[in-house]
């Protein structure tokens, strides 16, 4: 158990860090799944849409912290490529 005031301190610091981190990671999956559910359904327009919509979502959070830019990066990559292949599949 934490015996300083400054430690006590930390302890709730990180809490509601952890708490808000937490938050931000679900709801960068919820944008995530509904892109992937966009794709699976066929649907272009809502794919697209849904990937507009991820796209500034998962950078926030990365931007913050949540997780590596470099991951945002090559998950939005392959969610993009699986979108363009989407449309061209439509397209012919």
């Amino acid at each position: 158990m934490a015996n300083t005031a400054s430690a006590r301190k930390r302890i709730r610091q990180t809490e509601r860090r952890t708490e808000r981190n937490q938050a931000r990671k679900s709801r960068m999956r919820t944008f995530v799944k509904k892109v992937e559910v966009a794709l699976a359904g066929g649907n272009k327009d809502d794919a697209t849409a849904a990937f507009k919509a991820a796209q500034p979502e998962m950078q926030r959070a990365a931007g913050k912290g949540i997780i590596h830019r470099n991951t945002v990066a090559r998950r939005l990559s392959r969610l993009n490529k699986r979108l363009k292949a989407m449309a061209t599949a439509t397209a012919t």
